[in-house]
């Protein structure tokens, strides 16, 4: 699907610095694509790196694990942190720049900035991660005024903050196009994720029940309401020892909020959050694609 680059990378800790460079890929009418990152990379992030250099003349890759949007400090600092074997990855997957800045760099003062998404945050990771989608529109918006990319691509593994970043992006009046890339999984299943490496040979297999379960739910769609959907699949996850559902929801995919017939929306999206072990883990499945 993708061509195969191998490109002379080069690696960048300053905003002046990418700014400069970037500055003259801009006079050169180079088209730039940009895949921020917080590192720890897996075959998910290279389709999307794989995918912003086939489309656009210079691919950015930022690694950058940000503060301001864990609002665990013990995850934050057991986030998985390989520079050097993510350097590796990226260069074989045809990145241009890889901007890798300290946090003083991107927070020479603390950013105070409040956004207020409205009900697009108050459900699902909002509701369980108080401050977490202040802390993305910081970071994504500080990395959008560095980069100023025509595109930008993100998973869809992070629905809701995909939703959010969109609505971020039109609020602000950013050029930039937002471009959705689908989940990418294991053999088995699994959502990649860099937190997946944290997870045990029991716990890895465990884990695979979640996405086995989203997608049996599907074929139960149209045997079930909603609320059944959601008892069963909760319940089917929970039965395993070391799983236990934080929430699992069936939204709208624009608005973000609960349907409660499928008749109340076409775009119909089963968001869930499971802890396997301690490992919080999230996945989701679009109920109008087969």
């Amino acid at each position: 699907m993708y061509r195969f680059l191998l490109k002379n990378m080069k690696t960048i800790s300053t905003i002046k610095e990418i700014q400069e460079n970037l500055r003259t890929c801009r006079k050169e009418n180079k088209t730039i694509g940009f895949v921020p990152t917080m590192g720890a990379l897996h075959q998910g992030h290279l389709e999307l790196v794989k995918r912003c250099a086939a489309e656009n003349n210079i691919c950015v890759v930022s690694i950058f694990v940000n503060p301001t949007q864990f609002n665990d400090k013990n995850d934050l600092l057991k986030y998985p942190h390989t520079p050097d074997a993510d350097c590796d990855l990226l260069k074989r997957a045809g990145c241009t720049y890889v901007f890798i800045p300290s946090v003083e760099e991107m927070y020479p003062e603390p950013d105070t900035r409040q956004f207020n998404f409205g009900p697009l945050e108050k459900v699902m990771e909002g509701a369980f991660r108080p401050g977490h989608f202040n802390g993305v529109a910081q970071i994504v918006s500080k990395l959008f005024d560095a980069i100023m990319p025509d595109k930008a691509y993100f998973g869809e593994k992070d629905f809701q903050q995909l939703t959010i970043i969109r609505e971020m992006t039109r609020r602000m009046n950013y050029r930039i196009e937002i471009i959705p890339c689908p989940i990418v999984r294991e053999t088995d299943g699994l959502a990649m994720s860099s937190r997946n490496m944290r997870l045990n040979n029991k716990e890895r297999q465990e884990a695979a029940l979640i996405s086995g379960t989203l997608f049996e739910s599907r074929k139960l769609k149209g045997q079930t309401t909603v609320e059944e959907l959601k008892e069963w699949v909760i319940e089917t996850i929970n039965e395993s020892p070391g799983l236990e559902v934080e929430y699992f929801d069936i939204v709208d995919g624009n608005t973000l909020q609960s349907i409660s017939s499928w008749e109340d929306s076409s775009f119909r999206v089963g968001c869930i959050a499971v802890f396997c072990g301690e490992v919080r883990l999230i996945d989701n499945v679009q109920y109008d694609r087969l």
